[in-house]
């Protein structure tokens, strides 16, 4: 389905997001194509666009039955919005910028966007959380499953802890 996708200059990225498409039969269709797919897999479902005014953000009971499907995520609370955050130790600073760049792509590809921090010169940390309704939508999940579905094992410290 690559009518769906957006270019990625990345092609592992784009290959992944390629090889991991569908479609759904539940969401309005958008410019004649439905948004999301029915696969249990969050990586292979693609991100809606959140300016519907109708969009609220997901009950902390909904929250935590999505988060066993990104693993090594975890369930924030931040004031009164719920966040998914995780952090990775990276061998150097620049291979934490190469991390934020794999990840930059796959957010872009999906049009829906992470806050990145890179704390120190190793530790590496990623937010996600839908800003438009000020806390968590499918597409949070969805995000985290494709980043968790990246190859950045060359990028971290052998001694990792997610």
């Amino acid at each position: 389905m690559k009518f769906l996708l957006k270019y990625s200059s990345n092609s592992r990225v784009f290959g992944i997001l390629q090889n991991n498409m569908g479609v759904s039969s539940c969401r309005k269709s958008v410019c004649g194509f439905r948004a999301l797919c029915t696969a249990k897999d969050l990586s292979i479902k693609k991100c809606v666009p959140c300016n519907s005014k109708d969009l609220q953000p997901m009950t902390e009971q909904a929250a935590s039955d999505l988060i066993t499907k990104v693993d090594g995520w975890n369930l924030v609370s931040e004031g009164d919005a719920l966040r998914l955050k995780k952090s990775w130790k990276v061998k150097t600073f620049t291979k934490g910028l190469e991390l934020f760049k794999l990840i930059a792509d796959v957010a872009e590809a999906e049009g829906h966007h992470p806050d990145l921090h890179l704390v120190g010169w190793n530790n590496v940390t990623v937010e996600i959380w839908t800003h438009a309704v000020g806390g968590l939508t499918e597409n949070d999940f969805i995000l985290a499953a494709k980043i968790n579905a990246l190859n950045m094992q060359h990028l971290l410290r052998r001694n990792a802890t997610n």
